[in-house]
């Protein structure tokens, strides 16, 4: 019964076949660290079902969007500007 409340996104994230980060790349204050360990993490996974750029900007957004409100002002900005890195270093135009 206990695992029935669980929410889908916490079994994503405990047992999910994803991208394997470096530890505590989420943590940092470095937009583009955060970007290029995305990146190299997306680029060196060989089980994905789109391409490593998709894949990347799927991991951060699904991890902003996990951490919902409990995410501040300034770290959601941080993320926001990963994404941003992350568009810059596939050379895609930025959404701003």
């Amino acid at each position: 019964m206990a695992n029935s409340k669980k929410k889908w996104s916490q079994d994503v994230t405990e047992h999910s076949n994803a991208m394997d980060l470096k530890e505590g790349v989420s943590k940092s204050d470095d937009p583009k660290e955060i970007a290029r360990s995305i990146e190299r993490s997306a680029e060196e996974r060989d089980r994905r079902k789109s391409s490593p750029f998709r894949a990347a900007m799927s991991m951060l957004t699904f991890y902003i969007n996990r951490a919902g409100e409990q995410l501040s002002k300034k770290r959601r900005g941080t993320l926001e500007k990963a994404k941003d890195e992350l568009r810059k270093d596939f050379g895609r135009q930025s959404r701003r």
